[in-house]
């Protein structure tokens, strides 16, 4: 595990390309700034190795999660949003409840994010959509075991990002 010393002489070495790597990418200074400053911040509490042989790959893939993560919970957010102006004034959450839901929708994409494509797809159509196995499996063209089979691998998956297991 790296030192808050080694992290340091990261920053110094590499914080400017960092931030302008994160411009280009943001088109905005101010967040361009904060990321950098998170991505240092997630190397602080990383199990990154003491020795990088290419630290601007490592932090260019750290920068990028980051990016991921923000446009992510962007386009939950606006989603999110737009579902609310369909309601009627009275039935609108206060800002708390709007930031908890937004906060609980972020980490349930954070736990789907980690699924392959076609899992998070059998998941979604049956958990969200109420799909059988049976539904599913002629709808995307596979056997009913190879649902069941995926099924059973988004479970665990969920299992182990909710209780670490």
């Amino acid at each position: 595990m790296p030192s808050p010393h080694d992290i340091g002489e990261l920053y110094i070495q590499h914080h400017s390309w960092v931030v302008s790597m994160l411009r280009r990418k943001l088109g905005n200074r101010d967040q361009a700034l904060d990321m950098a400053q998170d991505t240092f911040v997630r190397l602080l509490r990383s199990e990154m190795p003491s020795l990088l042989r290419e630290p601007r790959a490592y932090l260019g893939t750290v920068a990028n999660r980051l990016c991921i993560q923000h446009f992510r919970r962007q386009a939950l957010e606006r989603a999110y949003l737009n579902s609310l102006a369909l309601l009627e004034p009275q039935h609108q959450p206060d800002e708390e409840t709007r930031l908890l839901v937004l906060e609980a929708l972020d980490a349930v994409g954070q736990v789907l994010d980690g699924l392959g494509s076609k899992v998070r797809e059998i998941f979604l159509l049956s958990q969200l959509d109420g799909w059988t196995y049976p539904q599913i499996a002629e709808h995307l063209g596979l056997t009913t075991n190879v649902v069941q089979k995926a099924m059973l691998k988004a479970y665990r998956h969920c299992y182990a990002a909710v209780y670490g297991s």
